[in-house]
């Protein structure tokens, strides 16, 4: 394996391992409704600039991986995980060429869909509605895009500009 593949391997890990770390990090209950699903940022990244190495099997086994690390309902973040990829995945070729503003839209209309999964999944287990705090999430989430991009994208770019 050559030195850039591995770095490109390395990249992709160690972004979906920081995504797990962010996941699992504690906030202030007062601060915890505006900490955005890092899990599905880095997925859509991936599947839209990486589909060759994200499929919805990969995606259900993150999602599995990630219920087991936070102790949700087994399978509630590997369906979520799951439709979200198909659905970046049906639509990459689009999404790749969005401006940065346009993606980011594109990114709250996903993280929204997410949210109406995690709903429909709670509310088989009869939970009651989440409140209204519910939906800032996905709005922080639109908000941290840019930067997840970007950061991943300079990564890769630096990789790629290394000479081997």
């Amino acid at each position: 394996m050559s030195n850039r593949r591995r770095a490109h391997a390395l990249i992709f890990a160690g972004s979906i391992i920081f995504a797990f770390l962010l996941q699992l990090t504690p906030l202030p209950l007062a601060l915890a409704a505006f900490k955005p699903y890092w899990l599905a940022l880095v997925m859509i990244y991936w599947a839209i600039e990486a589909p060759h190495r994200v499929g919805l099997g990969f995606a259900f086994l993150i999602g599995l991986g990630g219920d087991l690390l936070i102790g949700q309902v087994l399978g509630e973040q590997a369906l979520r995980l799951v439709v979200l990829v198909f659905i970046v995945l049906r639509f990459r070729s689009r999404l790749r060429f969005f401006p940065i503003g346009q993606q980011s839209l594109a990114v709250l209309a996903l993280l929204l869909n997410d949210r109406m999964v995690v709903m429909m999944i709670r509310g088989f287990a009869g939970d009651p509605m989440p409140p209204l705090d519910f939906w800032v999430a996905p709005v922080v989430g639109m908000l941290a895009w840019p930067f997840v991009f970007l950061l991943l994208d300079d990564l890769r770019a630096r990789i790629r500009a290394k000479p081997t």
